[in-house]
């Protein structure tokens, strides 16, 4: 049993390593696109910001409540012997989810893929739907479509806004302020990010100890957890996603530094307002909203609606599709083990 739950210590920082070179995209797609930054550099302040973000989770707002909710989002018997096997399972389904969507340069979501994960071993083993806790699982399944949605409309109107506040200023001054407040906007961005994502990971291993009775439960969580966990985000993302930094930056819209700017700064408003509420929301999905958001300010052809309507498909399938592989990891785990 030991063992076994090192194991999925272990595999929940690879997970989180991965989420964060999956998902280093969402913080420097833009910068990097605008040539604010070198890929290196964007990758180095988007890590330093995404281990920041620990501070502020902890001692700003005060917790880590999407943990919590990543957590509870499925009834696992503290009592089950085979309670390891459902969160292994999940685990393992998520890292193979992003594994496949990176290596396709698809900018899929690490959150609903873990929720999925878990979701499926847990109705593998209990048989049952009834395992699942909706008044978890429901909100984040509509914010599979609502924090994009709001990161568009956030960004749209903060482009609206930036572009009527300096029609009258010199391009070429302009365009130089707002490089500068590129690095703020992706410092933001970056902290939202890694306050929301690095959680997640905490969720699995505080299951985990709970299922184990090491610790009685999640506020019992020791606080090397959560420092390893953003110390392995940060790591992934300095690491680099090359393939979906070129999706999220080139091939959705154009982006200039002041779009930049605004889609960054919609975004970390979105992320800072879902962990405000507790649930766990797709990094990949906000940021991707957001920069539709200011694409759709020039016009709606300035927007690749080809490339968006396929990365739709990825996000509502992420779920399904990782619920199905957990299901099957769950049964090779009892086959072997």
């Amino acid at each position: 049993m030991v063992t076994l739950l090192l194991v999925i210590i272990g595999l929940s920082f690879i997970f989180d390593y991965i989420n964060g070179f999956h998902d280093s995209a969402n913080s420097i797609a833009t910068i990097v696109s605008t040539k604010v930054l070198t890929p290196f550099q964007a990758v180095a302040w988007a890590a330093f910001f995404n281990f920041g973000a620990f501070f502020i989770s902890k001692y700003i707002v005060g917790g880590f409540g999407i943990a919590d909710t990543i957590a509870k989002s499925v009834n696992i018997d503290k009592g089950d012997p085979y309670a390891l096997y459902v969160i292994l399972a999940g685990l393992l389904s998520a890292i193979a989810w992003n594994l496949i969507t990176w290596w396709f340069g698809i900018p899929s979501s690490s959150s609903h893929a873990l929720i999925g994960g878990l979701i499926g071993a847990a109705v593998a083993h209990y048989k049952t739907f009834g395992v699942i806790v909706l008044a978890k699982v429901l909100p984040i399944v509509c914010f599979i479509f609502l924090a994009p949605f709001i990161g568009m409309i956030i960004a749209f109107i903060i482009t609206i806004i930036i572009v009527h506040l300096s029609k009258r200023s010199n391009p070429y001054k302009a365009e130089k302020w707002f490089k500068r407040l590129q690095l703020v906007s992706s410092a933001l961005f970056s902290l939202g990010h890694g306050s929301n994502d690095s959680q997640k990971v905490m969720g699995i291993i505080g299951s985990a100890m709970v299922a184990t009775h090491y610790i009685p439960d999640l506020h019992a969580i020791p606080d090397w957890v959560p420092i390893m966990c953003f110390v392995a985000m940060g790591l992934g993302t300095l690491s680099g996603g090359w393939k979906i930094v070129k999706t999220m930056g080139t091939k959705i819209t154009k982006v200039t530094p002041l779009e930049g700017v605004a889609a960054e700064t919609a975004g970390a408003v979105t992320l800072f307002l879902t962990e405000h509420l507790k649930i766990p929301v797709s990094t990949t999905h906000t940021i991707t909203g957001s920069i539709i958001g200011v694409g759709a300010t020039k016009r709606l052809s300035a927007v690749r609606w080809g490339v968006t309507v396929n990365l739709l498909w990825a996000w509502v399938l992420t779920i399904p599709v990782s619920a199905i592989m957990a299901a099957i990891f769950f049964y090779l785990i009892r086959l072997f083990i």
